[in-house]
């Protein structure tokens, strides 16, 4: 089976209907972009993927406070990340 190459309009209608691989495309999409306010909106949407891309900007950049908001957000990554930055 060939790969599909999805516009963002498909992915988003998928995840609107609950499919989370079409969400974590979606995350996917939006870190190629650097869209962190995309990001933003897909972990607050339950995208623990989009928690990821976005714990990983946050621990280049040192940002303590947005790990705490990703980890906040229920993203486990972004806990233990700031809790090694804090140690």
């Amino acid at each position: 089976m060939t790969a599909l190459n999805l516009d963002r309009e498909t992915l988003r209608a998928l995840a609107d209907e609950g499919n989370e691989t079409a969400l974590d495309r979606l995350a996917d999409l939006a870190d190629a972009r650097a869209d962190l306010q995309e990001l933003s909106d897909l972990l607050d949407e339950g995208c623990m993927h989009a928690g990821r891309l976005l714990t990983r900007r946050a621990v280049a950049a040192g940002d303590a406070l947005e790990l705490q908001r990703i980890s906040d957000a229920g993203c486990v990554e972004a806990e233990q990340e700031l809790e090694r930055l804090l140690r």
